[in-house]
């Protein structure tokens, strides 16, 4: 049995059939890789693949984002609001010039967020009175107090209700700068990249504005917005001078001056950008340092009030203890 296997094996047919077998493996094994491609180059196409898929996903969330507030912000008037707004002339009694500049800066523009807005500031000092009065007559809150006292408080009532409009919108305009400003310096950054690539600066504003909205929708808004009325205003100062008088920023106003400067004497753009980008990152800094500095006499009360009592208990409370114990030994 063995010798027919040694001579199987010793076999020439046998030993050529071997030796292809091996050389095709050999070949198949060395060009199989090569096929299939480089690695790398497979690896950064996935990679690409997935993040054009996640900025898709982005946009497409900002998109719908900002539909849904252009939808509830610009949506049809109310005709019964209109009616009495301009009956009453409510805009001439109580619009100037520093509430149309409010309403700008809190991201509301147009005439019907105005109409809404005097209708509310019409309509809710009623409300309140009301309110007032059901509480403390009908289900006889501070029965001691006399009349006038009740009455004051219903004439208080109905003054909170004038003023509580005015309030929420100095309450979005205060959350609209705060995420402007946060974001910032992150755009002057990604303006001064595309302007030194060679951008021109309405596709700068348009390429920032569609980077930035996963940092602050509300300056993505604003630079859109620019973007247009560069493209349609004669004058493109009114277009930077519209940017600041919308935002209310000190810094957006520095940024909106040296664009309005590089317009009119023909400076570099990029060199304005770079210096103002810098001052925008030291002032973000600045701000977390006087945070940071702040914190410390503002921990003070908690731990005097919290966690000192809490220590001296768990420091004193055993030798308390103990003495009681002996002395009750």
């Amino acid at each position: 049995m063995s010798d027919q296997v040694v001579k199987a094996l010793l076999d020439p047919a046998f030993m050529i059939a071997l030796l292809v077998a091996v050389a095709v493996f050999a070949t198949v094994f060395t060009v199989l890789p090569a096929l299939s491609g480089n690695p790398m180059k497979a690896r950064m196409k996935a990679v690409a693949l997935e993040r054009d898929e996640l900025r898709a996903k982005q946009r497409a969330r900002l998109a719908a984002e900002s539909d849904r507030r252009r939808k509830g912000l610009r949506e049809e008037e109310s005709i019964g609001m209109r009616n009495i707004v301009d009956r009453l002339d409510l805009r001439r009694a109580l619009v100037d010039e520093g509430t149309l500049t409010k309403l700008r800066t809190a991201g509301f523009r147009g005439q019907n967020p105005l109409t809404k807005f005097l209708f509310f500031r019409l309509v809710l000092p009623f409300i309140g009175f009301v309110l007032a009065a059901i509480y403390l007559f009908v289900m006889g809150a501070m029965p001691d107090q006399p009349l006038f006292v009740k009455m004051v408080v219903c004439i208080f009532a109905a003054y909170g209700g004038f003023y509580l409009p005015v309030l929420y919108v100095s309450n979005r305009a205060t959350k609209r700068k705060q995420s402007i400003q946060k974001a910032w310096p992150d755009a002057l950054d990604l303006l001064l990249i595309c302007v030194e690539s060679g951008m021109s600066v309405e596709a700068a504003f348009r390429k920032v504005s569609e980077e930035i909205g996963a940092q602050s929708v509300e300056l993505a808004e604003e630079f859109v917005l620019t973007n247009a009325e560069l493209s349609f205003l004669q004058e493109r100062k009114a277009a930077y001078e519209n940017l600041a008088s919308r935002t209310g920023l000190e810094t957006v106003k520095s940024i909106t001056q040296a664009l309005i400067q590089a317009e009119r004497y023909g400076t570099p753009v990029a060199m304005a950008l770079r210096v103002l980008a810098n001052e925008s990152r030291e002032m973000r800094m600045n701000e977390a340092e006087k945070k940071a500095a702040a914190l410390p006499p503002k921990l003070t009360v908690p731990m005097i009030l919290f966690f000192l009592p809490v220590l001296f208990a768990v420091i004193l409370g055993p030798a308390i203890m103990t003495a009681l114990a002996l002395k009750n030994g």
